[in-house]
């Protein structure tokens, strides 16, 4: 650990003296990057100086209190001195394996979010259309812009399938162990009687993929036109300005009909598509570890049930980590923080551990 902390320190302090070199301030673009590959290591740096500073404190108050020359209560303080500071080494060495733990490079990409209604009917349906408004209410509390990129909604006002980009920075580490099957237990809308329906809907989550890190062969997509359909609105099935884009080597199919221009369907029809497939390499990469996926904390298993909402106790449990948090107003309201470092704390304790047993 500590010779790549080492060189980290190293690079921390090249970057700091390379802000100083006239040709990197008069170079606004070398400036932003320079200033860009900084703040990635600054944290992890600026921990193990002070890991080194306390280490040089323990030191001193070690030998002061060992000096036999000394007065008793000089002694005597410095073995207090000593005390404290390995209490700070225990809680710095801690954040400082936490800051090293691997990271996952997608994190700080934008993502896409793909909400499907499940079993249910509507009331899955309404429920689609309530998970996205809790997710875009938590965008709007974090600074994230979001981006329908298509919808189908129902008559009631519910989503049978609904895509949507949020954007900025780390917007994939917030998200990414939303991807699952999430429940929901209530009196639905639909129900006269009164009586709790359980229904369900699916969430994807996938890394927003630019060009560069998917090359796609236009002679590999088939691209259809339709008319659009769905709930009320005037340019409903008038002109064919749906776009329906199949790429046939992976057999993977985008529809998008969300706008009314043909042209900004296809487009955003190909970032949906071009995440797909990144996802879908990432997933045959993380398959290549042997069990990797499966020792996650619930990232990318659609077919994994990772979260109750149960209305009537007012409550929201995932299944994944065993947390329930008696505040269900709250979270549907876009609260989603507590749940979500919850998930993220798992997932580096989980990291830290397999690290861990590298080691022995």
């Amino acid at each position: 650990m500590f010779e790549n902390l080492e060189s980290v320190l190293q690079r921390y302090r090249e970057l700091n003296e390379a802000l100083l070199r006239e040709d990197v301030l008069t170079d606004h673009e070398k400036y932003a990057g320079t200033m860009k590959k900084l703040s990635g290591i600054a944290p992890t740096a600026e921990k193990y100086i002070e890991y080194k500073t306390l280490t040089a404190r323990l030191s001193e108050a070690e030998e002061l209190a060992e000096d036999k020359t000394s007065d008793s209560e000089l002694r005597e303080l410095a073995r207090e001195e000593a005390e404290e500071c390995r209490t700070l080494l225990d809680g710095v060495e801690t954040e400082l394996r936490v800051l090293l733990a691997p990271k996952d490079p997608n994190d700080e990409k934008n993502v896409i979010i793909e909400i499907r209604s499940g079993a249910g009917g509507e009331e899955s349906a309404l429920f689609a259309g309530v998970l996205y408004r809790m997710y875009s209410m938590y965008c709007e509390k974090r600074g994230f812009k979001t981006e329908i990129l298509n919808a189908n909604a129902t008559e009631l006002g519910g989503f049978r399938e609904i895509s949507f980009a949020a954007k900025g920075n780390g917007a994939y580490s917030r998200f990414k162990f939303e991807s699952g099957v999430h429940r929901v237990q209530r009196v639905p809308e639909t129900e006269s009687q009164g009586r709790i329906q359980t229904s369900t809907a699916t969430v994807a989550v996938l890394p927003e993929a630019e060009e560069v890190d998917v090359r796609i062969d236009p002679a590999d997509l088939q691209i259809d036109t339709f008319r659009s359909s769905g709930a009320g609105g005037q340019h409903i099935n008038k002109t064919e300005s749906a776009i329906r884009i199949t790429h046939i080597p992976t057999g993977t199919v985008v529809e998008c009909q969300d706008e009314r221009s043909q042209y900004k369907n296809k487009d955003k029809a190909m970032k949906i598509l071009r995440s797909r497939i990144y996802e879908k390499e990432l997933e045959r990469r993380q398959a290549e570890i042997a069990g990797e996926r499966r020792a996650q904390v619930g990232t990318g298993d659609r077919s994994e049930r990772i979260r109750t909402y149960n209305f009537p106790q007012g409550r929201v449990t995932d299944h994944r980590i065993g947390l329930t948090l008696y505040k269900i107003d709250a979270i549907v309201n876009g609260d989603l923080d507590e749940l979500i470092d919850a998930l993220t704390a798992a997932d580096t304790a989980r990291k830290l551990a397999a690290a861990d047993a590298g080691e022995q």
